[in-house]
């Protein structure tokens, strides 16, 4: 698979910065529609229970008519306001650069702020790791002198027993002979 030049990459992430957005205003828009049928529905029920009562005049049967045909006609201007305000960045070209430059900015700056935090945890790790051998080799190497002065220090001793030794079993046979 080959791979993505810049240009590509900010392509695709304009592309699919504008498919959020459409998707999202198109959810509302959705949303204020089924908000609307749902009033109109509980307005005409409210009406008919009203009049099948008794106790609507005209008037009120006028002005329940009138909100049942307002509230969805209202419901779908706000949609259309939402998808407007959402792709209103994106009707020139320009504009949609920018927008998009501006994301592309703050995810560059992530970026270089996880790839920094790395680095800085990978110095840290290797300074320890260092740290820790020099420690290690430093109570090597003072183990290691200690055992050598030890066994010096015996060494030391047994040729000073068996020159003594030496010497009295010299003068002993000397005394014999």
């Amino acid at each position: 698979m080959a791979t993505q030049t810049t240009n590509q990459r900010k392509a695709a992430g304009k592309k699919a910065a504008a498919t959020r957005k459409r998707n999202t205003a198109a959810k509302s828009a959705k949303s204020a529609q089924s908000s609307a049928k749902t009033t109109a529905t509980k307005a005409t029920t409210a009406t008919s229970n009203a009049t099948a009562a008794g106790r609507l005049t005209l008037d009120n049967v006028a002005l329940q008519a009138e909100r049942a045909v307002l509230i969805p006609v209202g419901a779908a201007l706000a949609a259309r306001d939402r998808v407007v305000e959402a792709t209103k960045p994106f009707t020139k070209r320009t504009t949609a650069q920018k927008e998009l430059q501006k994301e592309f900015n703050k995810f560059e700056r992530r970026g270089n702020t996880a790839r920094n935090t790395l680095r800085r945890e990978a110095k840290r790790t290797r300074t320890r790791v260092e740290r820790e051998l020099r420690q290690r080799r430093n109570d090597v190497t003072k183990s290691v002198n200690d055992v050598r002065g030890d066994l010096q220090k015996q060494v030391t001793g047994v040729q000073a027993n068996a020159t003594q030794l030496a010497g009295t079993v010299k003068d002993r046979v000397t005394a014999i002979a």
